[in-house]
């Protein structure tokens, strides 16, 4: 008997959303019905309090036992491992779709769709992560820990305004999750914002960083991305998500790491 997503309980909804952007086993502890993964997005922001809090461990503690440079490697590999490279994977897509031989709407998602990785990808996963791995490396560590809390839920909560801001690009059963995400009504907004927003707010008060650019110049990378996805696909796709998604918070640290650089910042 198929049910209503409304229907679902909140809590099958945040099952869903663990389930569905990591690669732990939560569905081995509980299995959400299925309806609630059209809602995985409105509490992406909370799997990034797991998987930031996971990397940022894993740099505060690896830096007492390790160069602080295998450290951030360390953490690094960690997130990918617990992710499974899925945002890594749309990135890859992204830079190919878009990057590539993507003359119109259809060849971009065509292209985005295919297995294979092409020179775009390739070149811009490597260039990604060399700017990931150097950025961290040059924050100090406890700036470095509390930079990834923060960055990581909230270049998720601003990525989840692709989806209320364009329809999704292809059509259900041609996603490759087969899943597409509901609108986010209002109240999830709120729940976004909250889950996103926390740890920016601590990690400023904790640091005494300058939030106006930490919080408009990311901000500003994911309109501009907004625009060139709209602009060429006229919706999003969950590739579309997952580049946004690290291309934002890499524009966290790059931020952080100018700010730390200037004296009195």
């Amino acid at each position: 008997m198929e049910v209503s997503i409304d229907q679902t309980k909140w809590y099958d909804r945040i099952w869903a959303s663990f389930i569905f952007f990591t690669r732990l086993p939560f569905w081995r502890l509980h299995q959400p019905p299925k309806e609630c993964y059209q809602a995985a997005v409105e509490h992406w922001p909370l799997t990034g309090w797991l998987t930031g809090g996971a990397m940022a461990a894993t740099l505060w503690f690896g830096s007492m036992l390790l160069p602080h440079l295998l450290a951030v490697i360390a953490a690094v590999v960690v997130r990918l491992l617990l992710m499974g490279a899925l945002h890594e994977d749309g990135l890859a897509d992204f830079l190919d779709g878009f990057g590539g031989g993507g003359r119109d709407r259809q060849r971009i998602l065509d292209i985005m769709k295919d297995s294979h990785i092409g020179t775009y990808g390739v070149l811009g996963l490597i260039l990604y992560e060399l700017l990931l791995v150097a950025t961290l490396y040059s924050m100090p560590t406890e700036i470095a820990a509390l930079a990834i809390l923060a960055a990581d839920p909230y270049s998720k909560m601003v990525t989840s305004q692709l989806i209320i801001m364009m329809p999704y690009a292809r059509r259900e059963e041609e996603a490759k999750s087969k899943t597409v995400y509901r609108k986010i009504q209002p109240l999830a907004g709120v729940s976004l914002a909250i889950q996103g927003l926390l740890p920016m707010v601590g990690f400023l008060y904790l640091t005494g960083l300058s939030w106006e650019y930490i919080i408009f110049l990311p901000g500003l990378v994911m309109y501009f991305l907004y625009l060139l996805i709209w602009n060429r696909l006229r919706g999003y796709t969950g590739d579309c998500c997952g580049a946004v998604c690290l291309l934002v918070e890499l524009t966290v640290y790059l931020v952080v790491v100018c700010l730390v650089a200037q004296p009195g910042a």
